[in-house]
Formats: structure tokens, C-alpha cells, sequence
């Protein structure tokens, strides 16, 4: 086991630091043991939470960071603007389309010094959607091949009232659902998880009907769309995922995937591991839909 300064990681994971438009970002990495990867993979986190959603503390079969690297992906969990390594300069984080310029900047200044594969994939939760779908309207080279966002629609489902700075362990039942949906350990290693949710992030939850009929129309990779069973901050009835979908006009393909068995805060819950294989199958479906890229 590794230790950093929020305690143990997998010996397949190990922290990294990024320069990106001036401010140093934080994150965690994991790569194949062996040859070059496939691809890379940038997973963005929610609100109130960091890289470590992906890392599968609780129990190894839940950790995106492992399966991935195990499967021939380089796997970058990135502290967004605000988090981790950045939260002192950043105290309040950044609005949504600065926060996809750092990491568009990110990823340019990780992808300059590691083998890439193919290209990028980006894998994003709640919050950390809109700014991979952010990131993605604005992403001008070709080396972007799809997306699998989860836990974000366009509508939301609770009154704009309960959206506030509570992350992480707050609004128990809309960030987690049934509490036997994850492995035991979640929530006693939910501190090493956990962060204050910066003040800037709620205006654009509470904005984003607004801002993603913008946004959305300007993607132009394949996107998955995953619900859990029991997600209620986002309508996803057919009549929210019709409007959701339509907006991604430009979208060669948009894929919607309800999974069973899951709360809000999928990466961490035992349905983890069927939705990181889905996730990822749906990238190779796209790399090899790009005969450019292979």
C-alpha cells in the first residue's frame, strides 16, 4: 500500500501533480503494468468529494483506477479546480467554464509527457459532467473519443432550495440512497473522500438547465448517459431524457444506461465494477469506431 496525505492507496495507484493554465492540480494515476495503453482516461469527480471516488478504497473491486489499468487504460483521477492540491489558491474553485479550460490545460500538459494511445475518454460524475461536458464543447483536437457521464441531467428533481454547499455525507439520501448499496467500509473511510464543496459550484448546479442548452449542442463525440436506479437529484423519466438527449445534436451517438442496484455515488457503490466494465466497453466501442485513432 501507498501512503499519501488522505492515507493508503493500492499499489497500483500513485498520486500525481499537473500544471494547468498556472495552477498546480492533484490527482491520482494508474497504468498498464504492461505496453502502452489503449487509451487515456480523465475521471472527473462530484461536488464534495476527490480524486479517491475512483480509487476503491472500501473494496477493490469498486476501484475505476485499477480496473482500468488492468485493461490496458491509463486511468488520470483528477482533484477538479478547488480540490485537492489546488483548494488553497482556489478556496472558492472556479466557474464551470473555467474549470474545463484547466483541465482541457490538464490534460494537454499530462498527455505532452505520457504515451496516450489512442486518444482521451473522459469519465465524469455529477458535477464533474458538466464540466467534462463543458471541457468537451470546447475540445478542439481530435483526440477526444467519447464520454460516459453519470449522475447529471438537465432538470432537477428536488426543490433549487436544497442545493447548497452539503456534499460528500450531506443530503444523506440524495448523494447515496439505500446505505447497503455499498461495501461496509464506504463510510467509515468516507472522510479520506470527502471535501468542503466550494462555494462557486452551486450557482451552476442550480444554473445548468441554462448553461447545458448552450453547452450541449456543441458536443461532438459519442455520449453515454448512466442513471442509477436510485438517483434523485436528476429527473430521468423519458420526458427529461428526451430533452437531455436532443440537445446533443451534434453527438454522433448518445447511449443511455439505467443501472440497477446503484445509488448517486456509483464509483463507490458495489454496482462500481458493472459500470466501470460498461463504461469502458462503450470506450472501446468508440476507439474502434475511429479507425484514425487506431
Amino acid at each position: 500500500m501507498l501512503e499519501s496525505r488522505h492515507g493508503p492507496l493500492s499499489t497500483d495507484v500513485r498520486p500525481v501533480t499537473l500544471k494547468a493554465n498556472g495552477i498546480t492540480l492533484s490527482g491520482l494515476l494508474s497504468e498498464p503494468s504492461h505496453g502502452s495503453p489503449r487509451a487515456v482516461i480523465l475521471a472527473l469527480h462530484g461536488s464534495g468529494m476527490n480524486a479517491r471516488y475512483f480509487a476503491g478504497q472500501a473494496h477493490p473491486d469498486v476501484s475505476l483506477l485499477s480496473i482500468g489499468a488492468r485493461l490496458g487504460y491509463t486511468v488520470l483521477a483528477l482533484d477538479r479546480p478547488g480540490y485537492g492540491a489546488s483548494a488553497v489558491r482556489l478556496p472558492v474553485g472556479q466557474r464551470l467554464m473555467a474549470q474545463a479550460s484547466t483541465v482541457r490545460a490538464a490534460v494537454a500538459q499530462f498527455t505532452a509527457r505520457h504515451a496516450q494511445g489512442a486518444g482521451t475518454y473522459v469519465l465524469a460524475h455529477s458535477f464533474g459532467a458538466k464540466v467534462a461536458l463543458a471541457a468537451a464543447a470546447g475540445w478542439e483536437e481530435t483526440s477526444l473519443l467519447g464520454m460516459d457521464v453519470s449522475g447529471c441531467g438537465r432538470r432537477l428533481a428536488v426543490s433549487p432550495g436544497r442545493v447548497g454547499r452539503e456534499g460528500g455525507m450531506g443530503h444523506r439520501k440524495l448523494n447515496w440512497g439505500p446505505l447497503h448499496l455499498y461495501p461496509p467500509d464506504t463510510f467509515r473511510l468516507a472522510r479520506t473522500v470527502v471535501e468542503p464543496t466550494p462555494t462557486l459550484e452551486t450557482s451552476t448546479v442550480v444554473g445548468w438547465a441554462r448553461l447545458s442548452a448552450a453547452i450541449l449542442p456543441r458536443v461532438r463525440v459519442p455520449v453515454r448517459l448512466t442513471f442509477a436506479e436510485h438517483e434523485a437529484w436528476w429527473s430521468h423519466d423519458d420526458d427529461a431524457l428526451d430533452d437531455l438527449t436532443a440537445r446533443l445534436s451534434s453527438a454522433p451517438r448518445v447511449v443511455i444506461d439505467r443501472l440497477p442496484h446503484a445509488g448517486h455515488n456509483i464509483s463507490l457503490g458495489w454496482a462500481a465494477r458493472a459500470y466501470h466494465l460498461k463504461a469502458l466497453a462503450f470506450a472501446e466501442e468508440c476507439l474502434n469506431s475511429n479507425p484514425v485513432q487506431r
